[in-house]
């Protein structure tokens, strides 16, 4: 028999996986702002639309949220109409939101003060792993409540490890960004300089792919990048928002992060180019535009 489920929040990640829960045999209800999306999302997968997100989670065993960053998190859990004020005694709030380590650490305490628990959980994969079922979840949180949810992981994710106590995943997630963030300005350098040495590039990926240059965003994104073909993936203001996260907790626990700040203030030059939309990739476009001439 499948659990009481409750996801919170449908947009390009949470639609496609509060449908692997319903796929998998749990009985979901949804809650988004938007109501019209949680009314297409019950068309095409069943289960109930609610009213809020404290209705949404009145009747669900765990409640999964899925939003855009700290404010929105608030707004959904906390205050009267908030997932914690409708989750029973006993329950589980899983935040897969990008936020910050401080939010989840609210959450936490907040669950515990009701009789229930929390995990930060922020995912890795963007939209088309979680259209495939294969994102990568990095939690934080306490064991028990981790092993509660990690059987429900298994429906839209290929890897889910707890990493710590609560803040943990969230933290995880920064360490994420920032690889990615070097990988892909190292890779526009890769690409932008084999084109101005009238190289071919697609050859010369062909070879180094298969050495310790290869990487994700090489054997997914080189093809794009060459054709300046940027209308996909993970948008260049999620990652700018996902990058001040990290940036902001560097100031608060010492770490260096000069590479990450200088390519966080690239992205920004993506943007005056009008690509606060565009994959995270484009960074080769500014390359293209000069900006570094």
């Amino acid at each position: 028999m499948g659990t009481r489920v409750a996801f919170v929040g449908l947009g390009v990640m949470g639609f496609p996986m509060a449908g692997h829960l319903a796929a998998a045999g749990h009985a979901v209800t949804v809650f988004n702002r938007t109501r019209e999306k949680a009314e297409d999302w019950v068309a095409r997968h069943g289960g109930r639309p609610a009213a809020s997100p404290a209705e949404a989670a009145r009747d669900a065993e765990i409640v999964f949220v899925c939003v855009g960053n700290d404010e929105d998190v608030r707004s959904v859990t906390l205050g009267d109409d908030g997932v914690l004020a409708g989750l029973a005694a006993g329950g589980l709030l899983v935040d897969h939101t990008t936020a910050s380590a401080d939010l989840a650490r609210v959450l936490a305490s907040e669950a515990a003060a009701r009789g229930s628990a929390a995990l930060d959980a922020p995912v890795s994969g963007g939209q088309a792993g979680a259209e495939q079922g294969a994102l990568t979840v990095m939690v934080g949180g306490a064991p028990e409540a981790y092993e509660r949810a990690r059987p429900l992981f298994d429906a839209y994710a290929r890897k889910a490890a707890l990493l710590g106590p609560a803040g943990s995943g969230q933290l995880a997630k920064m360490v994420n960004q920032i690889c990615i963030s070097g990988l892909v300005q190292a890779l526009s350098e890769g690409l932008a300089f084999a084109e101005a040495a009238g190289l071919d590039a697609r050859a010369v990926v062909d070879v180094i792919s298969q050495g310790a240059a290869q990487s994700w965003q090489m054997d997914n994104r080189y093809e794009t990048m060459l054709a300046g073909d940027f209308d996909h993936g993970f948008a260049v203001e999620w990652m700018r928002k996902d990058l001040g996260i990290a940036l902001d907790e560097a100031l608060r626990n010492g770490a260096q992060l000069p590479v990450t700040a200088l390519v966080d203030q690239f992205y920004a030059e993506v943007e005056e180019l009008g690509g606060r939309r565009w994959d995270t990739s484009s960074l080769i476009a500014r390359l293209r535009a000069g900006k570094d001439r």
